[in-house]
């Protein structure tokens, strides 16, 4: 990279707050004058338990807990669980795991949507009073059919119910006296708006089920049109952040703060764009569809978008949090490249992860002319970009492993890795030159075989001349151990799977490729070792390395052990040579 190229955390530093409209926004809300004027800076991040946290989460998050940061403020977290269908508290270990790997933390802040299940239940009761809220008893099909249109007004025959009535029947919506579907309760707000989430919105309705937390003590849950604005006046929070398609709830969410009494200052709700990268879904139905189905081997797949996954594969919180700064915060929709976040993940992992060589695609490398049962060794740095991780010893004997990919019998046209009569370095050792191979009786090459200089010890010959070929990486047969290495692509072939008709459809069937005779240096099983001994190996970042010339590989949190060294793919390098 020259001098005057910047990375992406130097163009977010430089730019990130400049794109943040939700930054301005708060910045007036607090100045003189503001309708925040001296209060601290409170938001709130309110994720469903219901699956596990994805990249589209992350942006949200990012923003309700980097805005705190940046203000000093607050930030709670509360678990929106007011729809128990599919929460678990599996989901909800996950959820504070990942926020932590992150690198943020609510404090002693940690809410429950169904903690406010009884004052929820009070301003109901209180909205019934007042007029504003009314029990109907339209089936779901003739509330559908009386909903109207632009041109037509909803129509409910309940609208003017008596209050008394209305009391009467809700107290027995919540005592379990009638089947599900059978009743709601509504807001008395506008039948003929033009915004249809004013047009008497349902505000609770009857559901028989298991809470994880309250068990069978409700039988009526709030909605969370009507639960959300509540919770965040009484947990006192100012800004309301949340992605673009509740713009269109926003006039109901002012309507719920304005019209029950709560204690406190109303929360401006803000909207941003949600986040969308190409190749992937961010769905949780759908991706609990790719679990639940064994399409892929689990929430934390390291091809889900899902934090878990994106950890497993060799992701950093610093890469996320990068590229979250990086595409901004706006109010139009758009899609990003995958290339994008890999990009973040590379400029992060060039600093930071050791080197180390490994061969992929292994075929034998004999040195002819040296010396059988010798060996000598080498130092080497660990990281060119960060001399403070110190080095490491690599031996060189006279049986080494090459990758395949390395060596060409009749060389191509500007190929200048191994071939017959050409002359390169191995990486850290010494100059060779290719002297020819050995084939199988299929005519496949098992052996590539050269001599080496004696003079050229580092990689520099001693009459000073020029050496055209590539420099390439090398393992030492008698210093290795196998390893399985995992080979990851984009796990939809289309970049727009979500507009499929089935996204199945566009699964990529080479999205997992596993090489099982790969050859690494020896040093990695200490490393393996110290990380099977680390707590909560799963929710925390395993080692990662660069595999010089190949690309940057993390050990898997899950499979890998000394015994078995497993690593997942987490970038690839660029490759100046077209293949």
């Amino acid at each position: 990279m020259s001098e005057n190229e910047k990375t992406i955390s130097e163009e977010t530093a430089e730019n990130a707050e400049n794109r943040n409209f939700i930054y301005n926004f708060i910045t007036e809300d607090i100045a003189p004058g503001g309708q925040f004027e001296g209060m601290t800076v409170h938001t709130r991040f309110p994720p469903e338990p219901n699956g596990y946290l994805h990249i589209g989460h992350c942006k949200a998050l990012c923003i309700d807990f980097g805005m705190a940061e940046k203000f000093n403020g607050l930030c709670n977290l509360r678990m929106d669980d007011t729809n128990p269908a599919k929460e678990d508290t599996e989901y909800v270990e996950a959820i504070q795991e990942d926020i932590h790997w992150l690198g943020f933390d609510w404090g002693d802040r940690f809410y429950y949507g169904s903690d406010y299940f009884e004052k929820d239940y009070e301003y109901a009761i209180e909205l019934i009073k007042k007029g504003l809220a009314y029990v109907d008893e339209q089936s779901p099909e003739e509330f559908k059919a009386n909903r109207g249109d632009t041109n037509t007004p909803a129509y409910c025959p309940y609208r003017d119910r008596p209050i008394e009535e209305s009391l009467d029947l809700f107290e027995r919506m919540k005592n379990g006296e009638f089947p599900e579907g059978s009743m709601t309760l509504r807001a008395k707000i506008d039948p003929a708006s033009g915004n249809f989430n004013m047009r008497d919105p349902v505000f609770y309705r009857i559901r028989y089920i298991d809470h994880h937390r309250q068990g069978t003590k409700w039988c009526i849950f709030p909605m969370y049109d009507f639960a959300h604005p509540i919770q965040d006046a009484l947990e006192g929070i100012t800004h309301s952040l949340c992605s673009l398609e509740y713009e269109d709830h926003r006039p109901l969410y002012d309507w719920v703060v304005n019209n029950v009494s709560i204690p406190y200052h109303k929360p401006r709700q803000i909207e941003f764009a949600r986040l969308g990268i190409d190749h992937t879904v961010m769905s949780k139905r759908k991706l609990r569809k790719l679990v639940e189905e064994g399409y892929v081997s689990g929430w934390d797949d390291p091809r889900m978008p899902t934090l878990c996954g994106l950890r497993r594969r060799g992701y950093t919180a610093a890469s996320i949090r990068n590229f979250c700064d990086f595409i901004g915060v706006g109010k139009r929709t758009n899609v990003i490249e995958f290339a994008d976040l890999e990009r973040c993940l590379r400029d992060d992992l060039n600093n930071i992860a050791e080197r180390t060589m490994a061969v992929l695609n292994p075929v034998k490398l004999t040195v002819t002319n040296y010396p059988e049962g010798q060996s000598e060794t080498f130092t080497v740095e660990n990281n060119p970009m960060n001399p403070e991780q110190g080095t490491r010893e690599i031996t060189f004997s006279k049986h080494l492993w090459l990758e395949a990919d390395d060596f060409m019998e009749n060389p191509i046209p500007k190929y200048k890795r191994m071939f017959p009569g050409n002359e390169v370095r191995l990486k850290g050792a010494y100059l060779v030159k290719c002297t020819g191979c050995v084939k199988d009786e299929a005519g496949n090459v098992i052996e590539v075989l050269c001599e080496y200089d004696p003079e050229s010890r580092g990689g520099d010959p001693a009459d000073g001349r020029k050496v055209k070929g590539a420099t390439l990486h090398w393992v030492d047969s008698e210093n290795c151990v196998d390893a399985e290495v995992r080979l990851y692509d984009n796990l939809f072939s289309d970049a727009q799977p979500d507009a499929a008709e089935n996204f199945l459809d566009c699964l990529n069937p080479d999205s997992l490729t596993i090489l099982n005779n790969c050859k690494v240096e020896k040093g990695l099983v200490d490393v393996a070792k110290e990380f099977e001994a680390r707590e909560n190996k799963h929710g925390s970042n395993a080692p990662t390395f660069q595999f010089m010339r190949v690309g940057f590989f993390a050990m898997d949190n899950r499979d890998s052990t000394p015994d078995h060294l497993v690593f997942n793919r987490s970038v690839s390098l660029k490759d100046g040579f077209k293949k």
